[in-house]
């Protein structure tokens, strides 16, 4: 997914860029920038931890929050005939979860996005393989990274909500100030997991702020 992006960026004619992402989006915003350094200006991840730290940190409680990670990965097709009996339960106790409170931060037209797309067996399959892979090739990529001292060269922000399990389970700034050789600033976020859609205001004001700054 990272190749495919810096291959539409070639594509535009765009050499530099500042790079966001949230939740799956960040972490390939996290391999982007750890591939490809020369490309990335700043960078911003919404959420997360770095994969590799979040796996090997794996007790009870991150188990019992994040249960769909270890779910998803089983060997097709038993996630996904387990996701299809109900697909919009499934996609709507997800959305309105992990501190989110509910669906009242998702638009109704992106609502009806999902609903549409994850309606496709095809979706839900394609869903589990990137799990699948996120708890495969992804693991050895970051193992590689780390072995070969490669970090993201950049400034880095890391945004993560106050409800969510990020902020219960982990110290993001200095999981992330290990895999970054630039300056690495973070905040909480008073939300959950969802904060662009939760705090679409404050996101962007924080992320003006960061793009913006000259350091």
């Amino acid at each position: 997914m990272a190749q495919d992006l810096v291959a539409l960026m070639d594509a535009l004619g765009v050499g530099e860029f500042d790079l966001c992402g949230h939740d799956r989006g960040a972490r390939v915003a996290h391999r982007l920038a750890t591939d490809y350094p020369a490309r990335v200006k700043k960078l911003c991840v919404i959420d997360i931890a770095p994969t590799l730290d979040m796996y090997g940190a794996t007790n009870f409680e991150f188990a019992k929050a994040y249960y769909h990670w270890f779910h998803l990965i089983q060997p097709a097709p038993l996630p996904e005939n387990m996701i299809n009996g109900n697909t919009m339960a499934y996609l709507h106790a997800k959305l309105g979860g992990w501190g989110a409170g509910g669906l009242g931060h998702i638009e109704p037209a992106a609502l009806a996005e999902y609903e549409r797309c994850f309606g496709n067996p095809a979706t839900v399959h394609s869903v589990c393989e990137d799990y699948r892979a996120s708890a495969g090739i992804d693991l050895a990529h970051d193992r590689a990274s780390r072995a070969n001292g490669d970090k993201v060269q950049c400034d880095l922000l890391v945004l993560w909500g106050e409800r969510g399990v990020v902020h219960r389970l982990f110290e993001p700034v200095a999981l992330w100030q290990a895999q970054c050789a630039g300056q690495v600033t973070g905040q909480a976020m008073p939300a959950g997991h969802f904060i662009p859609e939760e705090l679409p205001e404050q996101t962007a004001q924080v992320l003006r702020g960061f793009f913006a700054r000259e350091d």
